[in-house]
Formats: structure tokens, sequence, C-alpha cells
């Protein structure tokens, strides 16, 4: 199979738009200053005509999860290496990347393709599946799922309360979009061991009401539809979390009150987390 994939699909797979987007978007969150050495990692649900580039491929390798993601039987997934630069991947696309597919059961992955130095999926994967299996619980547009280490996000999470509400609210005021593009706020989870299932379980359950999710002192987790809507999630909530530390510590005097963040709101007909705003 290895030869197959090597000269029936790479030609393909390299030339699928989800790798030249995969890249592009690695490429610009690398620039942003995100992905310091091997940080950070990418997944993406293949759908559609997508699958067509991997649906006779047969497994190569099989990998144990350290979680059960039974929603996800079948599906099928291009994911980052472990150990990989994200500066990398438009560089070297097979390298960096690979296809995975979840087996009967939800406990175990194989490979498909990719990683031809024999490398393996990143150390987040269960976390990755976790958020994938209940994002499309709650959106059946769900598509992406990324971590990066967004910087001021993660400075805010050093001089800022660590709960949902407090920590939404402060970043909805600092910018006037922000409230739109993120109505359902954000989750925060305190500082945890990264890379295991405990982790994941967390953040999964957060992702039931958030698209992204916090982690203090360590960057972000966040979901989204196709590549650019989850990178324009993180790329809002990363720059109003640097106006706040721009800010901190300054005379306020200025802000948007929670009056004007229901009138954005009801404005743009989103559904907000009304319960965060004292209106």
């Amino acid at each position: 199979m290895k030869k197959d994939w090597i000269g029936k699909y790479m030609n393909e797979f390299l030339k699928a738009d989800f790798i030249n987007e995969i890249g592009r978007t690695a490429d610009q969150m690398y620039q942003n200053g995100w992905h310091e050495r091997n940080s950070g990692n990418i997944s993406y649900l293949l759908t559609g005509s997508e699958l067509d580039l991997v649906r006779d491929l047969k497994g190569i390798r099989v990998i144990e999860l350290q979680c059960e993601v039974k929603d996800l039987e079948g599906k099928c997934f291009v994911v980052t290496g472990s150990g990989k630069y994200i500066k990398n991947i438009s560089r070297d696309p097979l390298l960096n990347l690979g296809v995975i597919r979840v087996l009967k059961g939800g406990k175990q992955v194989e490979i498909l393709g990719g990683f031809k130095d024999g490398g393996r999926p990143t150390s987040e994967l269960s976390t990755h599946l976790l958020t994938h299996q209940e994002r499309l619980r709650q959106d059946q547009a769900h598509k992406v799922v990324i971590h990066t280490h967004a910087t001021n996000i993660m400075a805010m999470t050093f001089v800022h309360e660590l709960d949902d509400r407090s920590f939404t609210r402060s970043l909805w005021q600092m910018c006037t979009e922000s409230i739109v593009v993120f109505p359902d706020g954000v989750g925060v989870l305190p500082w945890m061991l990264c890379g295991n299932e405990r982790i994941g379980y967390k953040t999964a359950e957060k992702m039931k009401n958030h698209r992204l999710v916090v982690w203090a002192m360590h960057g972000v987790f966040a979901s989204g539809s196709s590549l650019d809507d989850c990178f324009g999630l993180i790329e809002t909530v990363e720059k109003s979390a640097q106006i706040y530390m721009m800010t901190l510590g300054k005379k306020m005097v200025n802000t948007i009150e929670d009056y004007q963040l229901k009138e954005l709101a009801d404005t743009f007909e989103v559904n907000y987390k009304k319960e965060y705003l004292d209106v």
C-alpha cells in the first residue's frame, strides 16, 4: 500500500485544495508568532468529495487512543504530526501531515498515508478527536480544530480571573466586533497537563457551549466550519486579548457598556450568552 500511496495518491494529495489551505493557514499562524518550535497542531475532517482521495486506502499502522470516540467511527482526518513544525507544513506536507481513519469502537485510528518518515499524529490527538466529536454533535457543518499558542490570550491568563463569564466579558468589551464573532463566548480551563485524555475530556466538555477554549498559560483550542472560520475566530479573540493587555493597568476612560453589547448582538441577530451581560 505504501507504493500505491506514493505512486497513485501523492500528486493528488499535494494538489488538494484542503492541503494547500492547511499550509497557508499554518504559515499565517507561524508569521503571527503563535507557533514556536513544534508547538500547536491542526486537524481537518474530510467530507464529501475530499474522501475520494482516501476511500480506497488501507491502513499502514494502527494507533491506540487514550479516549473513546465512537461517534467518529469511519471518519477520516488530516492531522499534523508529533514533533513537527507548523512552519514546515507548506514546504513538505507528506512529512508533516498524515491521514487517519477512526476504527470501529472509536478506540483506535489507522494511518492511511503521509508521515513519510514513519511519524505519528500529534500528541494532542485525543483532545482533537474528542473536540471534533462534541462539536459535530452541536454543529454538523463543523470541520476544523486548531490548537495554537496565541500570545496575548496566553498573557491574559496570567492577569485575569479564569472563569468563562468574566473572561468572555473582558474580551467582548475590548473590540466592537467581538460579541458578533464569538457570541458563545470562550471557555476557560485552569492549567492542566497537556497531551492526555483528562484535558481532552475537559476541553470537550467546554466545547458543548463554546467554539474556543482557553488553556491557561498554554494557548487555545478552537473549532470551526472551515480553516478560515477557525483561524478568524482565534484571530478575533487574540486581537481582543491584545487590546486588553495593552490597556491593562491604565486608567479606563471609555468602554463598551453592557447595553451597547446587547445592542450589537441584537442588531446582528447573534445568539449571545445573555447571562454574561448585566442588562
